[in-house]
């Protein structure tokens, strides 16, 4: 008897010690976490994707940092980050281009849907309709008369499949234009391009050119917002510019992999919501003519969805090519 509880105990204390020994699971986030942007430095993603990533590791106590994976209308970046392990430590940030780019390249290295779990849609923001100063247009119909003419024939865009193209189309599209598009690798890239004058005409993300039409080097003819923006009221939407059926606000948000744990994904979403909603943050965002939003994943999820069928369209009916 003695000898079969001294086995007992043995057992217990050889069951309770690897219980003990077993490691707790370990708090998220407890090292750095990258926030993948598929498009050059200087963009409207990139932009956003900093102001986010300074904020959660100042909420969080890990650094968040930034890595510029350009290429293939963003479709590289996005595949690298849908390939990255689902624990929460890679991210993507992007706009509707993520979901939109599976209507224009045959080939695509992730599935918006199954590759991705949303996180947040965390800011909106217009396209604006820009120049070079030494455009002789002061106003949408002057610039439509000056591209019929054969002044300007060609249009910059940010990379095939992005907001700024699809406006560049739809506005084409609607009006029977007829000019080509030269696409770069980011709005950054894009927009030094008009402020040179080499394409000096072009559709942009507004966080990507509002300094530099303040600063003068652009000139802003028209807004894609239902309204006019606060920073840009001088600027009329392009309905009061006369060409109706143009309104688009491209979405900013985070995705992770696919199987990220849920409890991940909540605590992004919940930081990044108390993020922009802070004075500070919202003033900065809205400083660059971006909304600041807190769509949550299912909401995300919808509207990716109800958005792909939309665009899959036009760029059917305007015969769009990933390298237009």
């Amino acid at each position: 008897m003695r000898a079969l509880i001294a086995t007992f105990i043995g057992v217990a204390l050889l069951v309770g010690g690897t219980a003990h020994a077993q490691p707790a699971k370990e708090a998220y986030p407890n090292r750095s976490a990258r926030m993948i942007v598929p498009f050059a430095a200087g963009g409207p993603g990139d932009i956003f994707a900093r102001l986010i990533a300074q904020r959660l590791s100042e909420q969080l106590g890990r650094q968040f940092f930034v890595e510029n994976r350009p290429g293939a209308g963003g479709t590289i970046g996005a595949g690298l980050a849908a390939r990255a392990p689902a624990d929460g430590y890679t991210l993507l940030v992007g706009s509707s281009t993520v979901w939109v780019n599976t209507s224009l390249y045959p080939q695509m290295p992730y599935d918006p849907v199954k590759d991705f779990d949303p996180i947040i849609i965390a800011g909106t923001s217009p396209e604006v309709l820009v120049v070079h100063p030494s455009v002789p247009a002061k106003t949408v119909q002057e610039l439509i008369a000056l591209v019929r003419a054969g002044k300007y024939n060609n249009f910059a865009i940010p990379g095939a499949g992005t907001p700024p193209h699809l406006s560049t189309e739809l506005f084409k599209l609607s009006l029977k234009l007829d000019f080509a598009t030269v696409p770069f690798v980011g709005g950054g890239p894009m927009v030094q391009s008009v402020i040179a004058g080499h394409t000096p005409v072009a559709f942009s993300a507004l966080p990507a050119a509002a300094a530099q039409i303040k600063e003068g080097l652009l000139r802003a003819l028209a807004v894609t917002s239902g309204k006019r923006v606060s920073i840009l009221p001088d600027v009329p939407t392009m309905e009061e510019g006369g060409v109706p059926g143009q309104e688009q606000e491209a979405p900013q948000g985070l995705w992770a992999p696919s199987g990220t744990p849920r409890d991940i994904i909540d605590l992004l979403y919940r930081e990044i919501a108390r993020a922009v909603a802070t004075p500070d943050l919202k003033q900065k965002m809205l400083a660059i003519g971006l909304e600041p939003a807190a769509v949550p994943p299912e909401e995300f999820a919808a509207r990716i969805k109800a958005d792909m069928p939309k665009w899959a369209a036009l760029i059917r009916d305007a015969k769009i090519r990933p390298y237009d």
